[in-house]
């Protein structure tokens, strides 16, 4: 038996791990102390009612012998995939409904899509990302490039035709910046990728929070993307389902990807759950829509709450407009993990250290919008009083 020796080439934990770790350790010492979060992107609104009566209608037909579902089909309900299809149409972008494939939430899939590519593939990642990119990929021994995502490209690294690449992520809004490209700068990169006959993955989870028509919900809204992007797409922010878990992925027909990826899921995932799948058609329904709009503008305003407070004091941000993060730049030039403790100290309020990202987040820190609006305001009370 012989062991992945990637593994060796981890960090010894996952960011957000040590952040629980060190959040624990000082509670234990500091108990009278009340504790704000405003680090990990997790949501703190309710299931909104379409989605709770379409699992609860869905769960009384698990009870009777005639409407009981077993196996979901691999690739989704087509219920729930006609319904996918039906919003794609809202920003132009016609798919076919077996490029659409229902999963437990877009993590999985930016993961498992791996399965798709040999180890010998250059893969290109900007720096600061979302950890998952980078920890996958070295779990499978591929070569990673970075490209420098900082304050003087606004976070939005384009390509660079010196550098050769065979798999390229992308997130827009980003993960941890907010910052999003527009559909110009998108194109300068599905034409690059064509160019290096390489793949796009492209992350869209946070794609709801866009309220500016400047910027594309979909890589697909560049129509050349078809022939070269993936996309992956999550109901966890959208709609509340970091807990229920359901997302999608979308495979286009023009590339030998959807035949494998289909084999793969066939082989390896056995669907999700017919009462979590009727909830996800329930987000996508006129008042699931009306309804989870609502919550999108409530973390919304809480986006704004902190923006407008790192205004007031001058500090440098991004995100916080079509996003529900908030990247802004650690003050008095302090280190990123520094100002973590010095935030949970001081202000009792937790963030996420930028140096958690990558090496341009060393400087940075991450504030997400999705805690309820009078933590989020006492926070921000708490951090202007101790900057």
């Amino acid at each position: 038996m012989k062991l992945n020796d990637n593994f060796n080439n981890l960090n010894n934990s996952y960011l957000f791990s040590t952040i629980a770790r060190k959040v624990t350790e000082y509670q234990k010492h500091n108990p009278e102390k009340r504790i704000i979060k405003l680090g990990i992107g997790d949501v703190t609104l309710p299931l909104c009612e379409s989605v709770i009566n379409a699992m609860r209608n869905s769960l009384n037909e698990m009870s009777e012998a005639a409407t009981f579902r077993g196996y979901a089909p691999e690739q989704g309900y087509e219920f729930l995939r006609s319904a996918v299809q039906k919003y794609y149409t809202k920003y132009s972008v016609q798919l076919e409904l077996n490029e659409i494939f229902i999963s437990d939430g877009a993590k999985s899939d930016l993961a498992n899509i791996l399965d798709l590519f040999d180890a010998d593939n250059t893969v290109l990642i900007p720096d600061p990302v979302y950890p998952v990119y980078v920890d996958t990929n070295i779990m499978n021994g591929r070569k990673i490039i970075y490209m420098d995502a900082n304050r003087n490209n606004g976070f939005l690294p384009l390509p660079d035709y010196t550098v050769h690449a065979d798999i390229i992520y992308l997130c827009s809004p980003n993960n941890p910046t907010g910052a999003l490209y527009n559909k110009e700068q998108l194109k300068m990169w599905v034409d690059y990728a064509l160019e290096c006959d390489a793949v796009i993955l492209f992350d869209a989870a946070y794609e709801s929070f866009i309220s500016s028509e400047n910027f594309p919900h979909s890589i697909y809204e560049i129509a050349e993307a078809y022939k070269c992007a993936i996309e992956f797409c999550s109901l966890s922010k959208t709609a509340g389902f970091t807990g229920v878990r359901c997302g999608y992925t979308i495979v286009p027909n023009c590339t030998h990807l959807n035949n494998m990826w289909l084999r793969r899921q066939t082989t390896k995932f056995n669907g999700v759950s017919y009462m979590v799948q009727r909830g996800a058609q329930a987000v996508f329904s006129e008042s699931g829509q009306q309804e989870i709009q609502l919550m999108i503008e409530y973390y919304k305003n809480n986006a704004k709450i902190i923006s407008s407070a790192l205004d007031s004091m001058g500090i440098y941000y991004t995100g916080g407009v079509n996003s529900p993060y908030i990247w802004m730049q650690c003050p008095y030039e302090m280190d990123s993990w520094k100002f973590f403790d010095y935030m949970l100290d001081q202000a009792n309020v937790v963030g996420t250290p930028g140096d958690g990202f990558g090496k341009n987040g060393k400087k940075h820190f991450r504030l997400t919008a999705f805690g309820n609006s009078e933590d989020t305001i006492e926070a921000i009370n708490r951090i202007k009083s101790s900057i």
